[in-house]
C-alpha cells in the first residue's frame, strides 16, 4: 500500500523547523542525519550534518522533512520547498503511478526511479508544477 504525505525541503534549519512543529503538534520525531545513514557516501562531507530523514506523526497527523540536498543550480526557493512523498513497499504499483504522473512537460528534474542504498527513489514536477518524490522502501 503507497502513502502520501506532505514534504519539506528545508536549507541547513530542518532540525529547527521539525522540532518547533513537534513541540506545537505534540506527537513522535525521528531525526536522522545524512552522516548517520547509509546514504553517506553519496554525498559530500560538508552535507554530512544535515538531516536526511525528519518524520512527524501524532494521531492523523504525518510531516516529514529534510534538508536541502540538491546540487547549487537547484537553491531551495519559495515554492519548490514543498513536495507530495509517496512512501510505499509494492514497487510495481509504485512505477505504475510514477509513469503515469510523470508524463507532463515540466520535467526538468526528473530521476526516473533508481536504487539507493534506502531503496528505490525517484522525482519529478509534473506539468502542473507540483514536486512529487517516491521512495520505495527495501524489504528487510
Amino acid at each position: 500500500m503507497l502513502r502520501c504525505t506532505p514534504f519539506l525541503l528545508f536549507d541547513g534549519n530542518c532540525a529547527e523547523a521539525m522540532t518547533f512543529y513537534n513541540k506545537c503538534i505534540g506527537g513522535e520525531l525521528m531525526l536522522t542525519k545524512l552522516g548517520d545513514s547509509p546514504m553517506k557516501a553519496q554525498l559530500p562531507p560538508e552535507k554530512h550534518n544535515r538531516i536526511i530523514n525528519a518524520h512527524l506523526k501524532s494521531k492523523a497527523i504525518e510531516i516529514s522533512a529534510t534538508d536541502w540536498m540538491a546540487s547549487p543550480e537547484f537553491d531551495p526557493l519559495q515554492g519548490n520547498t514543498f513536495a507530495l512523498f509517496i512512501t510505499g513497499d509494492d514497487y510495481k504499483e509504485m512505477k505504475r503511478i510514477f509513469d503515469k504522473l510523470k508524463d507532463g512537460t515540466n520535467n526538468s528534474r526528473l530521476q526516473e526511479l533508481h536504487d539507493l542504498p534506502m531503496g528505490t527513489y525517484g522525482q519529478f514536477y509534473d506539468k502542473y508544477g507540483i514536486q512529487w518524490i517516491f521512495v520505495c522502501r527495501k524489504n528487510e
